[in-house]
């Protein structure tokens, strides 16, 4: 466990590199909103989604450095939606990662500006991916080949972050928190939307830009719909289970904010024994695949495990 904590530490850090290049200077009359994005961007955190990117590009045989504006892009997306997550119209959330949330520190329309900034930014940084790893000389079909990939990365990243995958399942998760009763079919579309969507994302976008072929971009979205309902699972558990010392933010922030979750319905045991399923599943999938999934599958079993 030591060992691929040691290497998941050391490529977040590689990714954050790649993330930093991509963040904007604090210039300007408009420098608040801009310190306050990168407050937000540089607060912590695994880097799961652009790191699972990174690594389903290089498993189908990418080598280039087109998929790093995107690995930026997904990760301001996911940090906006946490900016937005924490404001008080929603979890009214002070800490996250240990540290004052961006809205505690800024102030809330501050925290709002952030927010819409970062998912704005995201966007013109994707679009960078088309200006990168021009092939210069090379034939004008390999060229529209590559052109054609980002364009289909980008489209998978904007359904999956929009109104049909992650904002779609907070909409679904805000009205839950005011029923009565959630039934499990409802619980798993706001974890499929909320949750995994960007993991799906990540993980197609990597397959998508190395050129794997249609049925292997839809495995890994299989695979990532697995680690993504076990993450929010093992989160469920976590929010029970855990403390603030290793969360970094408060325990119990669900019954707080009277939330049913898979723990709350299913209870601790079988919602354990779902993460294990899920996760093997996912591992299985992987092993499936040409290329080195070692990293992958490693990944996939610490996020079993992880206590924070």
């Amino acid at each position: 466990m030591e060992q691929i904590q040691d290497t998941i530490q050391r490529r977040a850090g590689e990714v954050e590199e790649i993330i930093c290049k991509w963040l904007p200077e604090e210039t300007g009359l408009q420098h608040t909103v801009l310190e306050a994005m990168n407050y937000s961007v540089l607060a912590g955190g695994k880097r799961l989604r652009p790191m699972l990117m990174q690594e389903v590009y290089r498993m189908f045989g990418g080598t280039g450095r087109e998929i790093e504006p995107l690995m930026a892009a997904i990760e301001m997306i996911h940090t906006y939606s946490l900016v937005h997550d924490d404001l008080p119209a929603m979890d009214n959330d002070e800490y996250r990662r240990g540290r004052k949330t961006t809205h505690a520190v800024y102030g809330e329309a501050m925290g709002i500006l952030a927010g819409d900034g970062l998912l704005n930014l995201a966007w013109e940084t994707a679009m960078q991916a088309f200006s990168l790893d021009e092939q210069d000389g090379g034939e004008p079909g390999e060229e529209a080949a590559r052109l054609g990939r980002i364009a289909k990365a980008v489209k998978v990243l904007a359904r999956k972050a929009g109104v049909y995958g992650m904002i779609g399942g907070q909409t679904a998760d805000i009205e839950a928190e005011e029923a009565r009763q959630v039934t499990m079919e409802q619980l798993l579309f706001i974890h499929e939307h909320k949750t995994a969507a960007l993991i799906q994302a990540s993980m197609m976008v990597g397959a998508i830009l190395a050129g794997a072929d249609e049925s292997h971009v839809r495995q890994m979205e299989k695979c990532a719909y697995d680690i993504g309902i076990a993450f929010q699972i093992q989160d469920d558990i976590l929010d029970i289970t855990g403390s603030m010392e290793e969360l970094g933010k408060p325990i119990g922030s669900d019954e707080k904010n009277h939330k049913q979750t898979y723990v709350t319905i299913r209870g601790l045991e079988d919602s354990a024994a779902e993460v294990e399923r899920l996760s093997r599943e996912a591992m299985e999938i992987l092993s499936s695949v040409e290329g080195d999934s070692s990293f992958l599958q490693a990944l996939t079993e610490y996020l079993i495990h992880r206590r924070k």
